[in-house]
């Protein structure tokens, strides 16, 4: 295994409870201690985590904030790569597809097939950057305020654009999603696009990479049965798993890339 590969699985490990110790780290890589310390000092030297006696804790943003595009480019990019491409896998030619803002929502973008012809819908100008060279897609982009780091668009002028929309398929980025509080968000202008999103399209999808589970951010957008499934990694928490699987949301996986609604 790379380096790299060790790196987004360590942040991948720690994601669930934001600390591990250097031999569990090590018991699951099926490396020495010595090569995970060597990993941790190098993900400190990012600034992702802090190194602490025996293990590692991930470096949190302040409360009730986001953490910044950057930093949150560089967690669990093994995990957003598979659930683009678990996404992909839903789309069809022809389709309208709303892609939302956010470091895995960009990963949907990407997997989209070289070859793939539709009409493509968003609020990130880095979705819409991606997708902008393919000759056989129609990339349509929301007005509004540019946000800094990610790039979005939000305000009035961004929900007006999405309520004039019927999107076949929407995939949705998510500050957190938990079994009590639902799909949360940390922009509270964009909770109104994202709502007018979800009742407008005919199946909508929450990108949630393990970080997200159980997770709450400050805004509520929709508890847990408004929208069609959630697409994840690996599903890590046992009572959101659950309580998706009571209102009837399907669920996708990387290890369920043929699954279908």
């Amino acid at each position: 295994m790379l380096a790299a590969e060790r790196h987004d699985r360590i942040l991948t490990l720690l994601a669930p409870t934001g600390h591990a110790r250097t031999e569990e780290l090590a018991r699951s890589l099926g490396v020495s201690d010595e090569t995970v310390r060597r990993d941790l000092s190098a993900l400190e030297r990012q600034g992702v985590l802090v190194r602490v006696h025996g293990g590692a804790t991930l470096r949190a943003p302040i409360a009730g904030e986001e953490a910044s595009f950057l930093d949150r480019a560089t967690l669990a990019t093994e995990e957003k790569v598979a659930i683009g491409r678990s996404a992909a896998s839903l789309v069809r030619p022809g389709m309208t597809v709303m892609i939302d803002v956010g470091t895995t929502a960009l990963e949907v973008a990407r997997s989209l097939p070289n070859d793939y012809h539709g009409t493509v819908v968003t609020c990130s100008l880095l979705v819409a950057s991606e997708l902008a060279g393919r000759a056989r897609i129609e990339v349509l982009v929301s007005g509004g305020r540019v946000r800094a780091g990610d790039l979005a668009l939000s305000n009035a002028m961004t929900l007006a654009f999405f309520q004039d929309l019927r999107p076949d398929i929407a995939f949705l980025g998510s500050g957190g999603v938990s079994a009590d509080a639902g799909l949360t968000d940390f922009h509270v202008d964009e909770v109104a696009t994202k709502r007018a999103v979800l009742a407008a399209s005919a199946r909508s999808y929450v990108l949630a990479d393990s970080t997200k589970h159980g997770r709450v951010a400050a805004f509520r957008v929709c508890d847990l049965d408004g929208f069609t499934g959630l697409i994840a990694g690996t599903m890590t928490d046992a009572a959101l798993t659950e309580a998706l699987r009571n209102t009837g949301c399907h669920v996708v996986t990387s290890n369920d890339l043929s699954a279908r609604p």
